[in-house]
């Protein structure tokens, strides 16, 4: 295998931290000259999770043991043993903390990310014409995983800024508390996360966390739906990534320098991408050369860019949603 399981524990805690885009840290400036100064995580789910499995040695080992059992599952998958239909209904519940009416993102920009979501896993979306010929045979194609929006809460709140720390995930810290994690996904969606001197645009929660009171996703207004104000990520995919986390995928380059994604069929490649790539781009690791999949979801594209899950990344999924996976609670419903 390109990517082994047994190398999780030493590439879990490398940050995504310095993962850095030259996004406006003031959500009132477009000016693209103030914008080059400054500097956004553009996901915060990897910082998050090293903190959480730093400071609880129990969800390292839960973490493990996913990683091993969705091995297991992927070898049962291809001998025909594990869910012959695969498909599974995700519920799913927005909790809107608003300070206006502006950030009280609407009711349509949270059906588009449904709609959104279920286009990106389903594979029906325009963009599918433009994934390359050479990364046509791994497109994942029809996941099976669907979303319905089951419930909107929202909560008029004083509090801007949210830091990445799971507040707004409780009442007793102004926040709203989740609705039965282990049976729902929960987005809860804020005005502003600010993180060193730049933001975080969302964060989600790995399935070693299923079920816990702050299992979920959490995502700044701008970035939810189609039509937000940010030209480069108003498509609703960054929810998709966040989703991508929640179900148990990785950033696509590893969180390292030709990390580790455990997806063999995502080609290695060096770090992260931005913008708009060209395809082919080239890079080497393990001293071989290839063209990157800088068009998956789990990379930092432009959302224009992004429009692809894998085949493998689909078993890493399926096996997170299966009925003895992490989070089987979300097919019951």
């Amino acid at each position: 295998m390109k990517k082994a399981v047994l190398g999780v524990l030493i590439t879990l805690f490398v940050s995504c931290t310095n993962e850095t885009e030259n996004l406006n840290t003031d959500k009132t400036t477009s000016d693209p000259v103030a914008m080059a100064d400054k500097t956004a995580v553009i996901c915060g789910s990897d910082m998050v999770r090293q903190k959480f499995l730093s400071e609880n040695p129990d969800a390292a080992q839960r973490m493990l043991q996913i990683e091993n059992s969705t091995s297991e599952f992927i070898k049962q998958k291809t001998m025909g043993k594990v869910l012959p239909d695969g498909s599974v209904e995700i519920p799913v519940i927005f909790n809107v903390l608003y300070t206006n009416a502006t950030n009280n993102v609407s009711d349509a920009r949270i059906n588009s990310q449904i709609d959104v979501l279920n286009k990106a896993f389903a594979s029906t979306h325009a963009n599918v014409s433009n994934i390359p010929s050479a990364f046509q045979p791994v497109n994942a194609g029809d996941t099976k995983i669907k979303f319905r929006l089951v419930q909107v809460n929202r909560k008029s709140t004083t509090t801007s800024n949210w830091a990445p720390n799971d507040n707004m995930k409780k009442s007793s810290t102004g926040g709203i508390n989740a609705t039965d994690p282990t049976k729902y996904l929960n987005i809860w969606v804020v005005n502003y996360m600010p993180y060193q001197t730049g933001y975080v645009l969302g964060y989600a929660t790995f399935p070693e966390s299923a079920g816990l009171w702050n299992d979920g996703v959490v995502m700044m207004d701008e970035y939810i739906g189609e039509g937000g104000p940010v030209a480069t990520h108003n498509k609703g995919r960054v929810t998709v990534h966040e989703v991508g986390h929640y179900l148990n995928l990785r950033h696509i380059w590893g969180d390292a320098n030709c990390g580790n994604d455990f997806v063999d069929d995502t080609p290695q490649q060096i770090t992260n991408h931005r913008g708009v790539p060209s395809y082919p781009k080239m890079e080497t690791c393990g001293g071989v050369s290839r063209s990157v999949m800088f068009m998956n979801y789990m990379d930092y594209s432009d959302e224009t860019t992004l429009f692809m899950f894998t085949k493998k990344q689909n078993d890493r999924m399926q096996a997170s949603i299966s009925a003895n996976g992490p989070r089987a609670g979300l097919r019951l419903l």
